[in-house]
């Protein structure tokens, strides 16, 4: 019996469907700027960009300027696919011995121990070298077609206009007060007059102002996207950290760069699946889905005998994960991401994840440029001797798992989602029913999930069948776990789909995300 029911309702979410251009993300208006571009003639990369920095405006706890990621870039006329990586590195200055653990540890199986003071999960001291500016540039230089400046100007309008109050950005806002009212200028803009943002019942919705993120995409636009690192912001982001008295100096944004590397691909039960590589959840999902290869499902499924595969695949993939790369989760300060899918006209797409690990990052916004920064040093284990052991000038373990999947040759769908260490469970899944179940992109979507990421138990949809939840229960420990708005405890995942047979496309985002959406570039 679940503890709390608190959901008595069946909500789906629109589909969207076009012969050009669709964009699915987890906020339907950075989605709307995506889409414009793809109208005025861009192609995937270009929309994916313009929308990757419009989620700065729009959605920042979840990714910035100050954030991290992977993009996956799927080239229709070379058939192939390329990983831009702007994942997360440690600065050059940091000492371990800055972060003392202190005896203590939380109670989820996989969080770290606990570090004096919480330095490596808020704070100046949790910062890491921020790739997202660099990763979004370097890939408009080598797939896109329009201008830097011109991708810009969409995130530039929204910083402006600012955030509108609604329900969601009050919510968010309130469930990390107490962590946002550390910092002066990050509780100047997100608690006005100390308190969460609220518009009055009636009322029209006010507008948060990010104060001095709109100037500094405005520097960006005009100096171009290397001036992060190396030019005036770059001389910013170094005096302010410092003056807080964090790691990350000018030299660690002047050596950073974006890199453009090659996926790790797959055969998968007639699909041609590319997973991003290295430190990504990549590895483990195709760990995960070696263990399905040889298997048969009954038909017209899923049924229980698909769900009682995944778990055993899932963990045998957690385990390795575990052991030879290692893994974080921390109940003090929830993960958070943002996923974004782009199909063109042309059939090239893009699945891109970016991310401030945890929600609002570091909670820190830098006085001189608005930037709220990441929390990248909570990826590394605090312990020493570990495979992901703190280090200076290292690369962090991600749950990031971008996915773009071929079929006959033919480009199919890009997916991917936000939400820790559920992402790379929520992703195996859909992806299975699309690939093994033959669902539709909007069925796969609406279809109830397990969640087995970590830990003992599985975690159940109770929309689950009857049989496929007592099946479960036989094998393993269980626990019922509803699809809500907030926590998100089954990912949020969004996806775009080619139909290889009649050349039309579709989208689709997270069911219960209230942000959510996919538009194609006619606006439907």
């Amino acid at each position: 019996m679940l503890e709390h029911l608190v959901q008595n309702w069946n909500v789906r979410k629109p589909l969207a469907r076009s012969r050009g251009g669709i964009i699915a993300t987890q906020n339907r208006i950075a989605g709307e700027a995506g889409a414009s571009v793809l109208a005025a003639g861009g192609n995937a990369v270009d929309a994916a960009v313009a929308t990757g920095f419009a989620l700065a405006a729009v959605e920042p706890w979840n990714s910035g300027l100050g954030g991290v990621g992977f993009m996956l870039v799927y080239l229709a006329k070379q058939n192939r696919v390329e990983v831009v990586d702007f994942g997360p590195l440690s600065p050059r200055g940091l000492n371990p011995a800055d972060y003392p653990l202190t005896g203590g540890n939380t109670t989820d199986l996989f969080t770290w121990p606990t570090v004096q003071d919480d330095r490596n999960v808020h704070g100046p001291m949790s910062i890491a070298v921020p790739g997202h500016v660099d990763g979004l540039g370097l890939a408009l230089e080598k797939f896109g077609t329009i201008k830097f400046a011109d991708a810009m100007q969409p995130a530039i309008k929204l910083a402006d206009e600012g955030m509108a109050i609604d329900w969601f950005v009050t919510l968010k806002v309130a469930t990390m007060a107490k962590e946002l009212a550390r910092y002066p200028t990050t509780r100047d803009i997100w608690l006005p007059g100390g308190f969460p943002p609220v518009t009055a019942a009636g009322a029209p919705l006010g507008r948060l102002q990010l104060t001095g993120l709109a100037a500094t995409m405005r520097r960006l636009a005009d100096a171009g996207y290397r001036d992060y690192y190396e030019g005036e912001i770059a001389a910013s982001i170094a005096a302010d950290i410092k003056a807080m008295g964090g790691n990350l100096a000018a030299g660690d944004l002047r050596n950073y760069r974006a890199r453009i590397v090659a996926p790790i691909e797959t055969e998968y039960h007639g699909a041609q699946l590319a997973l991003a590589p290295h430190l990504t959840a990549g590895p483990s999902m195709l760990r995960a889905l070696g263990g399905l290869r040889d298997l048969k499902f009954r038909q017209g499924g899923p049924h229980a005998d698909a769900f009682l595969a995944y778990p055993k695949t899932l963990r045998e993939a957690y385990t390795e994960r575990l052991q030879t790369m290692g893994e974080t989760s921390d109940h003090r300060d929830p993960s958070t991401t943002t996923h974004l899918n782009v199909i063109d006209r042309n059939g090239n797409m893009v699945a891109l994840t970016q991310t401030l690990l945890s929600v609002f990052g570091s909670k820190v916004v830098l006085p001189s440029t608005g930037i709220l920064m990441n929390n990248g040093i909570m990826w590394f284990d605090p312990r020493p001797d570990s495979p992901n052991a703190l280090a200076p000038a290292k690369r962090a373990l991600t749950n990031m798992c971008p996915v773009i999947a071929r079929r006959d040759g033919k480009p199919w769908f890009a997916i991917g989602a936000s939400g820790g260490r559920k992402i790379f469970p929520a992703v195996y899944q859909i992806s299975s029913f699309l690939i093994d179940h033959g669902m539709t992109l909007e069925d796969a979507f609406h279809q109830p999930r397990i969640d087995a990421s970590g830990g003992d138990s599985v975690g159940l949809d109770p929309r689950l069948p009857q049989e496929t939840q007592q099946a479960l229960a036989q094998k393993y420990p269980v626990n019922l776990t509803e699809l809500v708005v907030y926590p998100t405890n089954f990912a949020c995942p969004s996806a775009v789909l080619n139909d290889p047979k009649t050349g039309e496309h579709f989208g689709i985002a997270d069911v219960m995300s209230p942000w959510s959406g996919a538009v194609s570039q006619d606006g439907k």
